[in-house]
């Protein structure tokens, strides 16, 4: 049969290059995969030369039209490149990441190589397959099957496997044969196991995977993954519907699994070993480990079950009553009044049939239960059982924030800081002290340690974000070290101060004012505003050395760092010091002494809304917090952007109670708005209020919200740092419990906080010493949360009961609660109830005589 090649118009056959490429431009896959398939050896040569550097040159403005050309493009790549290695690269390169798979046509095509070649192929693509890169695994599993070599065992591939398994082709697939053994030992079982629960059931139900060894798998890997165990491995446990005898051969394993298991493991092995204990079938020995195991778990569930079956196991088999007396003094120790009070009941039921070891454990256990309890756990066992004296814990001393590492002992130890890829704001503010100190004390030291910055150079060291700190402050080095340096730097860099508001202006207008005055020659003989305390303070005496030293120099102060300098300095100053301040005789001098005089910036009155976003398309519909500051009509034009709080995002917010440490107000307004939409989320930034703890000056809305929005996040470590910054005012004795309880209940009552999120962190509060602030803000939260007689509650209301309880014993308070008063005197033993009973019982005020 005669083939008939396309020719050029002026004469001669078109190579095999220019034959695939117009297709390709076109996005005809099919069309270039029937052409490579007709491609002899020299073909495929040739068009394996064009082929690496038309991909780098690709350059079309339609993304969709670029993606299209590049699905012929990897088919190409796959049928004309020659080594094993460098076809595998093609099909993993990042440009085809995006792109559909065609593994059918990759396999068809690869069915042209050589058996061991291919085979080759298969490896390397396992061993590049990643769990979050499953690509081309079709392809390796194909080659595999075909030319029947081992499987590969990487994690990423038997996952595939997993999630390919089918009952209908498992008999004949040799992938079957080589991993059903290994089933439970791949780690990424997670990643398939979930949605392959029915098939591996539906495989053991036909006989194709061997009961026993599947049961042992399960058990075995829930007894390895331990607190990260898998629900799916519960789902399948449950499928298989274990008999008796099953279930008695892995009692012991059960029994491990109790103590360190999720929720759905415990459940799993309570099931099954109470099953094996009503049947008569579980050793004692394991009995009483079960029960000390479920009495040492937290969660409330599992402990509900563990009561109900010691009552029914010591009705089964009286001579079990030490075990579970044993168990329900564990339960004692448990903060929850319904937990205690079944305890409780099931002791004094048992008391009668105890052993001498049952009384002792559960005497020493019930000193600490509430004062009523321990009245019945006592008279039921010989009376005279003691309360347990309230341990307070001390709350720990506070400085001034975290203390100041040293300044840079040399240009090189100052060059690798600022080559560091992130700095914070401490860091910030060392790098451009020990700038001005360097370049002024050992200048030609410091451009040689910066010389590998400049050979050669690599503008993308510097960076395109004018708000980044690392690029901002690198920029400032540069200046220095090579002013021309800055021409060749992306057009946005910081050469001129950035049109930023608010605090971001305050730290990289800084930066850029420091690089222009590199850039002029003039150097900088001493910064005004480097911190003296961790809190951000500048120390009085310190500022005025320094504006002492300006003066004598004969240098003019950069305005930001001027400002910046006022603003850290302390709300109480020596009159020493503001006498001092009169003496100097710069412009910067005088604004410093006009500030101390007259008492530095104005205190704001700061209002907040809960507002609902309507701009944005990701943020439109979400909840935020709005702040408004009033401004004084006299106030400077430098310091105006100050009180118009930011509603963009910000990723800096740890940085700004470092700016104005005096103005813990202030501060808050910028945050909380970045802070309230991203309460959901890990971009919070809470660990930003430990700071604003340290600050001084007036604490009122904006603190409070910005406190609200830390208690009430998602995530219990943001949670932490909300719990931190109550710890640190409580020390430093500054809770603002009023605006604080004001504002938690305005906002857990339009929905926008959970209340069980807030008493976590009053709780953590509580028990790290902080019980008299803690108290002073639940007494004020009770009123506003506490149902109303017909009301239904609010979840968290006796969650918020049981926190003010605690924190009420330890601080050893009496008070009058009407609206505690009201809940408890209603009918009924609900848990809201029960615990506004045991808050009004520890709070209660002695009773006046009548004589």
């Amino acid at each position: 049969m005669r083939r008939f090649f396309p020719v050029r118009i002026g004469g001669g056959r078109m190579s095999a290059w220019e034959r695939l490429v117009k297709p390709a431009k076109g996005g005809d896959v099919a069309r270039v995969f029937r052409l490579l398939l007709e491609l002899d050896a020299d073909d495929r040569k040739a068009v394996a030369a064009q082929l690496p550097r038309h991909l780098s040159g690709l350059r079309v403005e339609d993304w969709w039209s670029w993606r299209h050309q590049l699905r012929p493009l990897r088919l190409a790549g796959v049928a004309c490149l020659g080594g094993a290695a460098a076809v595998t690269a093609w099909l993993f390169r990042r440009e085809f990441q995006w792109i559909e798979p065609d593994d059918e046509r990759v396999i068809l095509l690869l069915r042209q190589r050589p058996a061991e070649w291919r085979a080759d192929v298969a490896r390397r693509i396992a061993a590049r397959l990643r769990l979050n890169d499953m690509r081309h695994w079709e392809v390796a599993a194909a080659l595999v099957r075909e030319t029947g070599i081992e499987p590969p065992d990487g994690d990423a591939f038997m996952v595939g496997w997993l999630r390919a398994l089918h009952p209908g082709t498992a008999a004949t697939d040799p992938l079957f044969t080589a991993f059903a053994p290994r089933l439970f030992e791949v780690d990424g079982l997670g990643e398939a196991l979930p949605a392959q629960v029915g098939t591996v059931a539906r495989l053991v139900e036909d006989g194709l995977l061997e009961r026993k060894p599947v049961i042992d798998g399960i058990v075995g890997r829930l007894l390895r993954d331990g607190p990260s165990a898998l629900s799916a491995l519960v789902v399948l446990h449950d499928r298989l519907d274990l008999d008796i005898d099953e279930s008695a051969e892995r009692a012991r394993d059960y029994t491990r699994l109790l103590p360190a298991g999720p929720v759905a493991v415990a459940d799993l092995a309570l099931a099954q070993l109470r099953r094996l204990e009503e049947a008569g079938r579980l050793e004692e020995e394991l009995f009483a480990e079960a029960m000390e195991a479920l009495a040492f778990r937290p969660e409330k569930k599992l402990l509900r079950a563990a009561l109900s079956w010691a009552g029914d196991a010591v009705l089964r088999d009286a001579r079990r009553a030490d075990v579970v007396l044993a168990a329900m003094s564990l339960i004692f120790a448990q903060d929850t009044l319904a937990l205690q009070e079944r305890a409780v009941r099931l002791a004094v039921k048992l008391a009668p049939r105890a052993g001498e070891a049952g009384r002792e454990a559960v005497r020493q256990a019930a000193a600490g239960l509430p004062e009523e309890l321990l009245e019945r756990v006592s008279a039921a066992y010989g009376g005279d059982i003691a309360a347990e004296e309230v341990i307070v814990t001390p709350l720990p001393a506070v400085g001034q924030g975290p203390a100041l590492p040293p300044p840079y002992a040399s240009p090189d130890q100052l060059v690798r800081a600022v080559s560091a890829p992130e700095v914070d704001p401490h860091t910030y503010e060392r790098l451009l002290a020990g700038l001005v100190e360097w370049s002024r004390r050992a200048p030609d030291a410091l451009r040689e340690a910066l010389r590998p910055w400049l050979e050669p150079f690599d503008s993308i060291f510097f960076g395109h974000n004018r708000e980044d700190p690392v690029h901002a402050v690198r920029r400032a080095f540069l200046a220095f070290a090579a002013p021309e340096a800055a021409d060749a730097l992306p057009k946005d860099a910081i050469r001129q101060p950035p049109t930023l508001g608010g605090f971001k202006q305050l730290y990289f207008g800084r930066a850029a004012e420091l690089a222009r005055s590199f850039e002029e020659g003039d150097g900088y003989p001493v910064l005004l505003a480097t911190p003296t305390a961790g809190s951000g303070h500048v120390d009085p005496g310190v500022l005025l050395d320094r504006l002492e030293l300006l003066e004598a120099a004969g240098a003019r102060a950069l305005p930001g760092d001027l400002v910046q300098a006022l603003l850290r300095l302390p709300r109480d100053l020596p009159d020493g010091c503001v006498r001092r301040a009169q003496r100097l005789t710069s412009e910067a001098g005088r604004a410093c002494a006009a500030w101390m005089r007259d008492g530095g910036a104005p205190d704001p009155r700061v209002t907040v809304h809960l507002r609902t976003e309507r701009n944005g398309y990701y943020l439109s519909g979400l909840p935020a917090l709005r702040p408004v500051l009033d401004v004084p009509d006299d106030l400077p034009e430098e310091l105006r952007p100050l009180y118009r709080p930011q509603t963009g995002y910000a990723f800096t917010l740890e940085w700004w109670p470092l700016a104005m440490p005096s103005h813990p107000e202030i501060v808050a307004a910028h945050m909380v708005w970045m802070m309230s939409i991203c309460i959901d989320s890990s971009e919070s930034q809470t660990q930003s209020l430990v700071g604003l703890a340290h600050a001084d000056g007036p604490l009122g809305s904006a603190v409070a919200h910005a406190l609200a929005c830390g208690m009430g996040h998602e995530n219990a470590a943001d949670r932490a740092a909300a719990t931190d910054a109550l710890l640190t005012l409580a020390a430093r004795g500054r809770v603002p419990a009023q605006a604080l309880a004001e504002t938690l209940t305005k906002l857990i009552v339009e929905g926008f906080l959970k209340l069980n999120r807030v008493v976590s962190v009053l709780d953590d509060a509580t028990q790290a010493g902080a019980h008299e602030a803690v108290w002073e803000v639940v007494v004020r939260l009770l009123p506003g949360l506490l149902p109303q007689e017909g009301e239904r509650p609010r979840a968290g209301a006796a969650d918020l009961l049981a926190a003010g309880a605690r924190a009420a014993r330890i601080a050893g308070v009496r008070a009058e609660l009407p609206d505690v008063a009201a809940v408890a005197a209603r009918k009924g033993s609900s848990r809201l109830v029960q615990e506004a009973r045991r808050l009004q019982h520890l709070v209660a005020l002695p009773k006046k005589s009548t004589l």
